[in-house]
């Protein structure tokens, strides 16, 4: 079984752990079953089916990620909303859930908060 995040701010640096080991099914555990993940051009994908498939496709393209400067959660209760300050002036925002085990999983995701550029 592959670790939980422990903490909210667990999430960003599991997802680029697996993300860089070609884990798609450990990014998929990232996530609740009923998550909602943005996807470029504005799009998004919803459950665990959708968002499988959407990171099979990009890490067949053989991306690699680069962490980030993780920020601290804002809790309130169950909730946490976690984001990551990327190196290529970019920055991610997700609301996490706490499980009933105690870890968290992230339900909604944007990866990318900041428009490129014209």
């Amino acid at each position: 079984m592959s670790e939980r995040a422990r903490e909210p701010e667990d999430l960003a640096r599991l997802f680029v752990e697996r993300a860089n080991s070609g884990d798609v099914e450990g990014l998929v555990a990232l996530y609740e079953p009923d998550a909602v993940l943005a996807v470029a051009g504005g799009g998004q994908v919803q459950g665990s089916a959708h968002i499988r498939e959407f990171y099979a496709s990009l890490l067949a393209e053989g991306r690699q990620f680069t962490p980030g400067t993780v920020r601290p959660a804002l809790r309130k209760g169950n909730l946490a909303l976690t984001s990551t300050v990327l190196t290529e002036g970019n920055a991610t925002a997700e609301v996490a859930r706490r499980q009933p085990d105690g870890s968290w999983r992230w339900l909604i995701d944007q990866p990318r908060v900041v428009p490129p550029g014209p």
